[in-house]
């Protein structure tokens, strides 16, 4: 087991296993129920400017202006706001554009009870013991903040943002960048080495150590292998169980 330390603060990266797989699976009924609203069509041409700016990109799909009636039409337009989104998310793209439609995506899945968070069953106990001992417990996610919100306000758990003393996305950087750990702890009044940073991506592991934090590398069912290398030298828990308190804590 690992102890984690007397004031060390932890830092969880969200998966977004549930989130994205929702949007790909249902992205064409919500543009068709919501077509019409003005805040889809501002999505709309949010992502059509963004297509206008990728026009370089090898692969990227224009979406065209609606120039004439008929459900043809629409259904053209429609289709190539599909084509655009999921070109986008192949390539784990993070344009405001996308997250835009993803965050309004969510926010009806979840209000209409379509999606609820759903966690390892060792995470929301573990989280409520550090909580008790005075650790404090942060988000830092490649989805929005108003996404992780809609998360963990609409669970399987119920709701469990109280669990939570802040959010970060990729406004404050990007997660393999080690000066976004910096930006983080410093915008909680943090020294970096008071941070347990607990991840499922090597990548973001790397950053967050080169910024002196420290770092555990979660094993998940699913999750992309490690090499021989990576697991002799990564600290890998299995589950937030294995992360306990010091008696004296």
């Amino acid at each position: 087991m690992s102890t984690i330390a007397k004031n060390t603060n932890i830092f969880l990266l969200c998966s977004q296993d549930i989130l994205f797989p929702y949007i790909k699976e249902n992205i064409r009924d919500y543009l068709d129920a919501h077509w019409e609203e003005e805040e889809c069509q501002q999505d709309v041409g949010l992502l059509r400017k963004q297509a206008e700016e990728d026009s370089h990109m090898e692969g990227v799909v224009p979406i065209p202006l609606e120039t004439r009636d008929g459900e043809e039409e629409v259904e053209r337009v429609i289709q190539a706001v599909i084509d655009n989104v999921l070109w986008q998310m192949s390539l784990d793209r993070k344009t405001t554009a996308l997250k835009q439609l993803q965050g309004h995506m969510w926010r009806a899945a979840y209000k209409n009870g379509r999606l609820k968070g759903e966690f390892f069953k060792d995470v929301v106990p573990a989280v409520k013991k550090w909580k008790e001992a005075g650790r404090k417990v942060y988000i830092y996610s490649s989805g929005s903040v108003e996404a992780q919100k809609l998360l963990f306000g609409n669970s399987t758990e119920g709701d469990i943002l109280e669990l939570f003393d802040g959010h970060f996305d990729t406004k404050i950087g990007p997660k393999v960048d080690s000066e976004s750990y910096q930006r983080i702890a410093a915008s909680i009044g943090c020294a970096t080495n008071n941070v347990l940073f607990l991840t499922d991506v090597t990548q973001e592991a790397d950053a967050a150590e080169e910024a002196d934090m420290h770092v555990a590398v979660v094993i998940r069912p699913g999750n992309a292998g490690l090499t021989d290398d990576e697991k002799s030298y990564y600290r890998l828990i299995t589950s937030f169980s294995e992360l306990f308190l010091p008696s004296s804590a």
